[in-house]
């Protein structure tokens, strides 16, 4: 049996794209000889549809959606992933199914069993879990089909009661197909290949594996999806963040054979240059999704808005990026020339609206009401809020996209100012801390120096009064992260941290600094995804806990 495996870019909502992808690469797999050719997890309408989910003609479009697909599937079959009707009036409205398609009908429906209610996900919010589980005959073949998280019960500490793989193993099985949408974090490659490795050892079968690629919003899916024989050994690995269709031709003997030279990497890429990687396939979709060509940012000259600029201009080309550069009476000569060397490196374009005068009109205005006194915070947020007015101005003039510039570190301690820096239609580096930008710097510039030398070695400063440096407020920033990765990440308590030798008066600042800039984070763009929890829908809180505060 040849299978063709379908690694696509799908758009959640856009039925009339999602469909004629389908179609494309079902027609492209049948003319290559394939028998069947398997699509994702709720390839049909995108992954995730949210609370689209729960309008009635949402899911009749995608039933409309499937038939047309249907009626392609004559001499091949399919697998594609949708949301249906239960029709058990106890319980959720739908199920997250895989429909197998033969001969223009559909032959049979599996309905995922494990639904995950954790970080990102929210599964349980829409769908009924699966009780009863069936294998498919298929071309003398028997599969065991099953939907992303079914397989990933194997864990040491389980999230689930059961395994839907240990009833369908009982049917005597001769290969695994998992449909998933398994979104990206740097770490999430090889814990993915060990979970599925651990699968096709554990049940002595071979295993083909399907992933969606490209990004949803935040959510950035890397794609590499994975083909395993039945010792758990890995035999291909689909590119990652790109699109792909490749063919395997799975023997009597339970051995796959292909065509084409495995695309395993000799190394995977580092957490860096994945996240290089995802970062820019987030800005891309962002904006082809939203039907939108043009960024724009403003550029300090500090390395935060240097990266999120050479980011987007490889993202969408320098031409479709505008860099404002937006000097106070507090800007240093440094800065303005980092910026527009940087500006010269790229090639993308850029104006220089200084907001000396406009700051001074609202300090003039306030006057009566700030009644001398001395400068402080107020003043210093004015000029980060008039940036953000002449940038969102130049939004509605001309159609831009403001690019958020904050990263994981500033968000975390509320360093930045809401309405002001905070401001933007998507965040880029929202969920790198600090220290990994100046990675993604070096990666940046691992060809030829794009980013200027002096932006990275320079003390990082806002610039929003003389000589102020961000270490005047906050812990240097390579301890700053450790502690917020233990936080964050880790799910560490103060005392616990302290624990692991940091100073307590520095813990308790830090972790002090994070719960009351809950309600800063609630009204920031979405953040790009690219670590196991960022903050945003994945990371809730609430706003008024005094929990560690």
């Amino acid at each position: 049996m040849k299978i063709a495996l379908a690694q696509l870019n799908y758009h959640v909502g856009n039925f009339e794209s999602n469909t004629n992808k389908i179609i494309q690469h079902i027609r492209e797999a049948k003319q290559n000889g394939a028998d069947l050719v398997v699509f994702a997890e709720l390839c049909v309408c995108g992954y995730p549809a949210r609370d689209f989910l729960e309008f009635n003609e949402f899911i009749t479009l995608c039933d409309e959606a499937a038939k047309t697909i249907a009626t392609e599937c004559h001499d091949i079959a399919c697998i594609i992933g949708l949301p249906t009707p239960n029709n058990n009036p106890e319980g959720k409205d739908l199920n997250n199914s895989a429909y197998f398609i033969e001969n223009g009908t559909v032959k049979a429906v599996v309905n995922k069993a494990l639904l995950p209610n954790y970080d990102i996900f929210d599964e349980y919010r829409y769908f009924e879990p699966s009780t009863q589980f069936s294998c498919i005959d298929f071309k003398g073949k028997r599969i065991a089909l099953t939907i992303c998280e079914d397989l990933w019960n194997t864990i040491e500490n389980p999230l689930y009661i059961t395994r839907p793989m240990d009833t369908l193993i009982k049917q005597k099985p001769d290969v695994m197909i998992n449909i998933a949408a398994s979104p990206f974090a740097y770490n999430h490659d090889e814990e993915r290949i060990e979970i599925l490795k651990d699968n096709a050892i554990r049940y002595n079968l071979p295993l083909f594996y399907v992933n969606h690629v490209g990004a949803q919003t935040e959510l950035i899916f890397d794609g590499g999806s994975l083909i395993f024989d039945n010792t758990g050994v890995l035999l291909d690995e689909l590119p990652y963040f790109k699109e792909a269709l490749t063919y395997y031709t799975l023997n009597d003997d339970a051995s796959v054979s292909f065509e084409h030279a495995s695309t395993i990497k000799a190394a995977h890429q580092s957490d860096i240059e994945q996240i290089h990687e995802g970062l820019i396939l987030g800005i891309k979709d962002y904006f082809y999704k939203s039907g939108f060509k043009q960024a724009i940012l403003g550029l300090s000259g500090g390395i935060d808005s240097a990266v999120v600029c050479a980011l987007a201009a490889e993202a969408l080309g320098p031409e479709n990026v505008m860099a404002v550069l937006l000097p106070s009476r507090f800007s240093s000569d440094h800065s303005i020339k980092d910026a527009e060397d940087l500006v010269k490196n790229l090639g993308c374009k850029s104006e220089t609206v200084a907001i000396a005068k406009i700051t001074e009109s609202f300090e003039s205005a306030l006057s009566p009401q700030f009644k001398n006194l001395p400068f402080n915070i107020a003043e210093e947020n004015l000029q980060s809020r008039s940036r953000a007015v002449v940038l969102m101005a130049m939004c509605n003039k001309f159609g831009y996209i403001l690019l958020n510039t904050s990263n994981k570190s500033e968000a975390a301690v509320g360093y930045g100012t809401l309405y002001g820096d905070m401001c933007g239609g998507i965040s880029v580096i929202g969920d790198v801390f600090k220290t990994q930008v100046f990675e993604l710097a070096r990666e940046i510039n691992k060809d030829r120096e794009i980013i200027p030398e002096n932006t990275i070695v320079k003390p990082p400063s806002a610039e929003l009064r003389p000589d102020q440096k961000d270490t005047d407020s906050l812990p240097e920033y390579d301890i700053l992260d450790a502690i917020l990765y233990e936080y964050i990440l880790n799910r560490r308590s103060s005392a616990e941290i302290i624990k692991l030798g940091f100073e307590e008066a520095v813990v308790r600042k830090v972790l002090r600094l994070v719960n009351i800039s809950e309600h800063k984070r609630y009204q920031t763009p979405p953040i790009l995804r690219v670590s196991p929890k960022a903050f945003g829908m994945g990371r809730r809180m609430p706003i008024v806990g005094k929990y560690l505060s």
